[in-house]
């Protein structure tokens, strides 16, 4: 175990949009009263779909500076055996980065120095996910500790995970990396610590994913690709200001999740990773 390496920055935000009272208790496969082996599936939250794969579209909303990132995430991704991504036209402005029914949107701005290096928000109906965002921010990508190729390469690829329903692997900064974009740390490319490199999905991201997905449903949520029109704020990634109540902390309040009512059946739960004070 190494000393802890972050003594202030951004942190990662992962925002979940969805419908009050949608949880039903069920495992990680959204399938009831069935146990798992795996273990980082985000509330059994999944895209619909009828066939045992799907491909998804990701909206190339990203400067170039971002394009060899987000075409890299998309080839890791589509490794899995359920799920293909494909890197289409964007459909969004950058700045507002709003949601597309059906797809994922993938966009770079400076949204400020506001604390998040990276946010991934899902629109939910149920358990079934209907669009998704995810936010670069250029704010601090632009300061040499992280524009490098490693914190890139990271961001992008566990910021798009979690738009098919992936959780972390691990929330501790200062163990050993475990290989895999989903884990977090402050050595992305392992070269400081002479650790594995935490730039790309592992075996274990591949095989949650084909828990999550192993059930069919009678309806699809991906490519219907409609201007997603979603109630309230719910378009919007909420700001620190916005998040709403705590409804849970870790104990030594590095992790905190914060849940917004967002009007006309809809919350939002915001994911927090806390930076130390330098």
């Amino acid at each position: 175990m190494h000393f802890t390496r972050r003594l202030g920055g951004p942190i990662l935000a992962l925002t979940l949009l969805a419908a009050a009272g949608c949880g039903n208790g069920s495992d990680e496969s959204g399938t009831p009263g069935v146990a798992r082996s795996a273990t980082h599936s985000w509330g059994g939250y999944h895209w619909a779909r009828t066939t045992a794969s799907f491909t998804l579209d990701l909206g190339n909303d990203v400067s170039s500076a971002w394009d060899a990132y987000l075409k890299t995430a998309s080839s890791d991704w589509s490794q899995s055996t359920v799920l293909d991504t494909v890197v289409a036209a964007g459909g969004t402005k950058p700045r507002t980065c709003k949601a597309t029914r059906g797809r994922v949107e993938v966009c770079d701005a400076a949204y400020g120095y506001n604390g998040w290096l990276g946010v991934a928000t899902i629109w939910l109906s149920g358990e079934h996910i209907t669009a998704g965002t995810v936010k670069m921010n250029d704010s601090y990508f632009k300061l040499s500790t992280y524009n490098t190729p490693g914190w890139r390469h990271l961001v992008m690829c566990q910021e798009i995970g979690h738009t098919f329903g992936l959780d972390h692997q691990d929330e501790t900064f200062d163990n050993t990396n475990l290989g895999t974009c989903m884990d977090y740390t402050n050595d992305p490319d392992g070269t400081l610590y002479n650790e594995p490199s935490n730039e790309h999905p592992n075996a274990h991201d591949y095989e949650e994913l084909g828990i999550i997905y192993q059930h069919l449903d009678t309806t699809t949520t991906v490519g219907q690709t409609v201007a997603a029109g979603l109630p309230g704020k719910s378009e919007d990634v909420p700001e620190a200001a916005e998040w709403g109540r705590l409804v849970r902390a870790s104990a030594d309040g590095r992790l905190a999740v914060y849940e917004l009512d967002l009007g006309n059946g809809q919350s939002a739960l915001t994911f927090v990773i806390w930076a130390l004070d330098p």
